[in-house]
């Protein structure tokens, strides 16, 4: 059966992004990169919130012209090339082979899951929710070597206990620690 894997980059104190929403943080060298892009070539397809897709379709598509960074230049490919859901109640259209997902949480993912993995990246909104419905059945977490301050962070506060068992850890580019776990069911 297929996953629905959670990718995330956090820092430290377990921030997605800064207090002014900053996202200039997360260090992406080249063990990191090839891990995120051997993940991102093995998905069914890649899963946003509203407004993760926003930045994401705001960048990748043209990132040539605006990034030459080795990490950017190797994803847009797959990034462009991969299936993409949005998940919401508000985005009336999206390009780049993308489906809008606007129903029920559970009912998407479970109807999605058929393409194969899910891989959900960034964001805390959805993923909190989708933690708190026990949808997520690995966590990929990327810890970045910065403390942030804030109160974005990609966990439910006040869902149920979930059990995870640690699948893996290790240290990549090293500076971020990789923590792999599967929600045990």
């Amino acid at each position: 059966m297929a996953n629905l894997v959670y990718l995330v980059h956090t820092s430290l104190d377990g921030c997605v992004e800064g207090p002014a929403g900053e996202f200039d943080w997360p260090q992406m060298g080249p063990e990191l990169s090839g891990y995120a892009n051997d993940l991102s070539q093995r998905a069914g397809m890649f899963a946003y919130g509203r407004r993760v897709w926003e930045m994401m379709s705001s960048y990748w598509p043209d990132v040539e012209s605006i990034s030459d960074h080795p990490h950017d230049l190797a994803f847009a490919p797959i990034w462009r090339e991969k299936p993409k859901l949005v998940f919401s109640r508000t985005l009336a259209s999206a390009a780049w082979n993308t489906h809008i997902a606007a129903g029920d949480l559970t009912e998407e993912v479970a109807k999605h899951k058929a393409a194969g993995d899910i891989l959900l990246m960034g964001g805390y909104t959805l993923a909190a929710e989708l933690g708190r419905r026990g949808l997520i059945d690995e966590y990929l977490v990327c810890v970045h070597p910065v403390i942030l301050g804030g109160d974005k962070r990609p966990f439910a506060n006040d869902s149920d206990r979930i059990g995870l068992r640690l699948v893996e850890s290790r240290t990549l580019d090293g500076t971020v620690a990789l923590l792999h776990y599967r929600a045990e069911r």
